[in-house]
């Protein structure tokens, strides 16, 4: 997901694209603009591009989040997230990008995988109500369009292999909606932005608030999911995902207030 400013925005081909719309496209460092989609760029990134990429350069979650990315609040819903820290150079380059290529390239960002597409809505998953609202991000100097590749969308988010990250990132995104679909008189307090965050994107610290604090005297979970948790981030994603939900939409208050109650002993 990119967040545009009014110039980016002015570059995007107003065109609907849906799952089983064709376009040709493709990028290899032949082409005279290679890398160049990877410089003055704003990406948001989500739960699952953290798991991975602090695990590529083999850091855990607080330490990435201090080195590589830099937090904001999204518009409409009052949610903090992060967005990928850019180089201080004069191009505003990814830190992960180099003249031959990207770094981290197998376990890129959401973002990274989608490009040339922009997604337009929250929604990802087939087979939603908005059957899916993609776009070109037609930057001018893509010279990736010329190139006879020809894809639907559905076969490009499969090849790059951004399906398995819309997956694993669905209940996430759907929390997001419904939270924008709040009034906006509706805010959250800010221990629920922070267990917002924590779950989000400092998965090691969720996982120390889950077995280190009193989470586990306040909640129930099931051995089997005790012992997946453990040790596996995703697993640990979509448990603490489906624990908001329950938190933000579902339960009363003095479950909420026990939630945050909770969450402060994570506080430094």
């Amino acid at each position: 997901m990119i967040q545009f400013d009014q110039d980016q925005a002015a570059r995007i081909d107003p065109v609907r694209l849906g799952y089983e719309s064709k376009f040709k496209f493709r990028c290899h460092p032949g082409v005279s603009c290679f890398t160049k989609c990877c410089r003055e760029i704003n990406i948001i990134l989500t739960p699952y591009d953290i798991i991975r990429l602090k695990k590529r350069l083999d850091l855990n979650s607080t330490e990435f989040l201090a080195l590589y990315t830099e937090p904001h609040i999204l518009e409409k819903t009052d949610l903090p997230v992060v967005t990928l820290r850019l180089m201080d150079d004069r191009q505003q380059s990814c830190p992960f990008v180099r003249d031959d290529g990207c770094i981290v390239y197998s376990d890129r960002p959401t973002t990274c995988r989608y490009y040339p597409l922009g997604v337009a809505t929250l929604q990802h998953k087939e087979g939603a109500d908005d059957e899916g609202f993609f776009f070109f991000v037609n930057e001018p100097h893509c010279k990736g369009f010329e190139e006879e590749k020809e894809w639907t969308v559905n076969q490009w988010r499969k090849d790059q292999g951004v399906d398995i990250h819309d997956e694993i990132n669905a209940e996430w995104t759907d929390l997001v909606v419904r939270k924008r679909s709040f009034p906006p008189n509706i805010k959250l307090t800010e221990q629920a932005k922070q267990m917002f965050f924590m779950v989000s994107y400092d998965i090691d610290k969720f996982r120390r608030f889950v077995f280190e604090s009193t989470f586990l005297e306040k909640f129930s979970v099931d051995r089997q999911a005790l012992d997946e948790i453990k040790t596996d981030d995703v697993a640990l994603l979509k448990f603490g995902v489906k624990w908001l939900q329950d938190i933000f939409f579902k339960r009363s208050d003095p479950h909420r207030q026990a939630a945050e109650t909770a969450a402060k002993q994570t506080e430094n």
